[in-house]
């Protein structure tokens, strides 16, 4: 449950409840007007690889929003300032100017620069109360800050390696994992998504229950709400007409993703509607999903966009008949947020934390991963039954306004970060 805005003045007592006076309340009181906390992220707006730029930039604003002071270093970004005042929050943008022979020292190099940055910083505006790590690329700088600064360090998980990979065999991916595990134990707290990744983090690096909170992911729906397209033209522009059903994938063409299982959907569900399906994204399995769609007769029905600008990828959600995310790990999910902000209904693969968001026949249809008859047979349910479908909308609306706010994040995790500060 979200709790609302918090008084720095509640805080827990030593039975875990609230009104306690003591003075290391009371310190942690003083410190929250303002809290001063200093963001690690390899990526923030407008430089966006994946989801990590976006829940940095939504809860470090809403944090501001809640009397925080909120710091980010990051990387530079070709066209933007080195310094900005992003809505309240302070973005310190680091230039990495010494060559890297490969993608793993480039971040090990990035971390040097960002630590150099914190540490000016420090100089520039004066001791940290929270330094808060997201993801393991930017572990040793914020371990380091931790250090310099003697403050306490968050982190959060946005996902884990052996799950993202399918399994760990390389090199590579056991030094990712090495990271993962090295940032939950420098944190005082670990931050996750959902319940299924807080099991999966407590499996894998031993990481005790008391440590691991979770946090959901918010949304800022205005620019869905702001968004009014006219369908017609925008099917039109991607070749669908007014008698297809248009069935839409957003997302990275990873592994992860799923799409190849919702590509082979395809054949069984034309069978009983003229459906069509644009594929929004990009990645390393291009190639291969353009291939799949070709093998399965039927590749004339499906359309990749590759990457597009925000503004098409909303004006699509709110023209499209029904969302598909077949993901095959999925720790959260926020494009299921974003569908229930456009108001289009959602089948989403039964996993992880999609699952704990999308709901099987309250706000959405789950069907079985790597299954193309079930996602097939969750589609034609989307379609068959418009008014059991209008349903499925409204609740998903009334869902994402009550959980899945910036604000009622921020508020947690400034829980968070209280619970750090007692113990």
């Amino acid at each position: 449950m979200l709790h609302e805005n918090l008084n720095p003045t509640d805080l827990p007592s030593e039975k875990g409840g609230v009104g306690a006076t003591s003075v290391v309340g009371n310190q942690f009181a003083a410190r929250l007007k303002p809290l001063r906390i200093l963001m690690f992220t390899w990526e923030y707006p407008p430089r966006i690889i994946g989801g990590i730029a976006r829940v940095v930039e939504g809860l470090s604003k809403a944090l501001v929003k809640q009397g925080a002071e909120v710091h980010v270093i990051t990387n530079e970004m070709p066209g933007s300032p080195a310094e900005q005042n992003d809505d309240g929050v302070f973005v310190h943008r680091v230039e990495i100017s010494s060559p890297a022979p490969n993608f793993h020292s480039w971040v090990l190099l990035m971390n040097h620069y960002f630590a150099k940055r914190a540490g000016l910083l420090g100089r520039e505006v004066g001791h940290f109360d929270i330094v808060h790590a997201h993801d393991w690329l930017v572990l040793p700088s914020t371990a380091e800050s931790k250090n310099f600064f003697g403050c306490t360090m968050i982190s959060t998980l946005h996902s884990l390696e052996y799950k993202r990979a399918g399994g760990v065999t390389s090199p590579e991916g056991r030094m990712i994992e090495s990271f993962e595990w090295w940032l939950t134990y420098e944190s005082s707290l670990v931050i996750v998504c959902s319940n299924a990744m807080k099991s999966d983090t407590k499996w894998k690096y031993k990481v005790p229950d008391q440590k691991i909170w979770v946090v959901p992911i918010g949304l800022d729906a205005s620019k869905f709400l702001s968004a009014h397209p006219n369908k017609d033209q925008v099917r039109e522009r991607f070749g669908i007409s007014r008698s297809d059903k248009l069935v839409l994938f957003v997302g990275r063409l990873t592994h992860q993703k799923g799409c190849e299982y919702l590509i082979r959907s395809i054949p069984s569900l034309a069978k009983y509607y003229n459906a069509k399906l644009v594929i929004v994204g990009d990645g390393y399995m291009r190639g291969e999903l353009e291939y799949v769609a070709q093998t399965t007769g039927e590749g004339w029905r499906v359309r990749f966009t590759g990457f597009i600008p925000d503004t098409e990828v909303v004006d699509l959600m709110m023209s499209a008949d029904v969302m598909v995310i077949p993901s095959v790990y999925e720790p959260f999910g926020v494009v299921a947020l974003e569908a229930m902000a456009a108001r289009v209904p959602i089948v989403a693969s039964n996993v992880d934390g999609l699952a704990e968001i999308v709901k099987h026949e309250y706000n959405g249809i789950l069907a079985y991963p790597k299954d193309p008859a079930s996602i097939s047979w969750g589609i034609s349910r989307i379609l068959s039954d418009p008014e059991n479908t209008q349903r499925l909308v409204e609740n998903g609306t009334k869902e994402l306004s009550k959980q899945y706010t910036w604000d009622a994040v921020a508020a947690l995790t400034l829980e968070c970060y209280k619970k750090a500060f007692l113990e």
